[in-house]
């Protein structure tokens, strides 16, 4: 199967799905700017600041916010984390709501139970106009919560497909209340939206798509990070979890090196599959480079030959999008969002599980430098337009107007 029947036989496959950017298939928040003011206080509820895609659009939006001089408060429910630091000197005020966690010791319900009157006596109090939940435990204690404390506009977000909920009975019947409660979902892909249409019957005029954005710096060139080989270097930014497809990558990388196409394997990420995925590198023969958590990715990007991900699903990418927005040429598997990134000759596209097909998108890449420098370029330009953090945050602003003043 050559590299033109790979891509085109993902987008036949893909005809149904709408564009990512600038407009959806669903309600659209991204048309032009709205005559209504905008708001003037937003809170915006998760349950930590880790290192997580979610976690980052969330600081994000609430810099973004708070530059546009709306009193913005970002309320956690459990604790900091890391993108705290992210916060400083930002104007955007952060909450701890003291939550516990179901493996805290001690009166968990008791103290869940004076967080929650914590999180009303906070809203009564502030009196925001938008208040927008991220992730199920933050969507699911807001719609109550924002209900009793009348707050005009309750917005939910959704990062990520939701199969990994089936069987939760009652995660999903609380979820289900909740979004009756709830003024608008955001997802930020159109799989993600279908997703929740289809599986939890949500009306498609409660349904907009907003994809996430991306700070300056991202689309900022950084210098080549050397390194130590002479064969060309595919880089795969990921969690080595099982759902990220690894085990199919080195296989397909094994069947480059069949074909007398070796490559460099650079993982940046780390987890649980990690020495699971070394030994099967080792027993494939596969220059694999297992390089842990980095801060310094950007120049790894400017390094790599190619950019892949081959995840068996996933929601909207940030690995990606930082791709996209470094230029560099990306073969990743059609599996949720993704193909809304690449779709339209920005990016090659092949099925999950397919070690063939994908080491055939990759050998089409490395052979045709001068496509696969062509393909980055069109990815960056695209990435640019649509997907900066400037253009998220104005694409909220014209959501909480429109839901305000509707």
């Amino acid at each position: 199967m050559n590299s033109e029947r790979v891509v085109s036989h993902m987008r036949a496959a893909d005809r149904t799905t709408a564009p990512l950017a600038p407009s959806s298939g669903l309600s659209d928040s991204s048309g032009g700017a709205p005559a209504h003011p905008s708001p003037t206080r937003v809170c915006l509820l998760i349950g930590q600041l880790g290192l997580g895609g979610a976690e980052k659009q969330l600081v994000l939006l609430a810099r973004g916010l708070s530059r546009r001089g709306i009193r913005t408060h970002l309320l956690v429910l459990f604790d900091g984390g890391p993108r705290e630091a992210e916060l400083q000197d930002s104007g955007v005020t952060l909450v701890k709501l003291g939550f516990w966690r179901r493996e805290t010791r001690g009166s968990t319900l008791l103290g869940n139970v004076r967080a929650f009157v914590r999180l009303l006596v906070f809203l009564r109090k502030e009196k925001p106009q938008v208040l927008q939940a991220f992730l199920l435990h933050a969507y699911v204690l807001a719609a109550p919560a924002a209900r009793l404390a009348r707050v005009p506009v309750l917005v939910a977000g959704r990062r990520s497909l939701g199969f990994f909920k089936r069987g939760h009975r009652v995660a999903l019947a609380l979820e289900r209340i909740a979004t009756r409660w709830t003024d608008l979902v955001v997802a930020n892909a159109q799989a993600v939206a279908e997703d929740v249409r289809q599986d939890e019957g949500v009306p498609a005029g409660k349904l907009t798509v907003i994809p996430n954005g991306m700070p300056p710096s991202e689309f900022e060139l950084a210098r080549p990070t050397e390194v130590d080989t002479s064969l060309p270097v595919v880089l795969c930014v990921a969690n080595l979890a099982v759902h990220k497809g690894h085990r199919h990558l080195l296989a397909a990388c094994a069947e480059l090196r069949r074909q007398g196409k070796p490559c460099t394997l650079v993982l940046i990420g780390d987890g649980p599959e990690r020495s699971v995925l070394e030994r099967q590198a080792t027993r494939l023969e596969v220059d694999a480079r297992f390089l842990g958590f980095r801060t310094d990715g950007a120049g790894f990007l400017a390094r790599a030959d190619v950019v892949v991900l081959p995840s068996l699903y996933e929601g909207l990418s940030n690995a990606v999008m930082e791709a996209m927005a470094a230029g560099r040429p990306v073969v990743a598997t059609a599996v949720g969002g993704t193909p809304e990134l690449l779709d339209d000759g920005r990016g090659v596209l092949v099925p999950p599980a397919d070690p063939v097909a994908l080491a055939e998108g990759l050998r089409s890449l490395l052979e045709d430098r001068d496509t696969a420098a062509a393909m980055g370029r069109r990815a960056r330009e695209w990435a640019l337009a649509n997907l900066s953090e400037d253009v998220m945050v104005e694409r909220y602003l014209s959501l909480y107007q429109r839901l305000l003043h509707g």
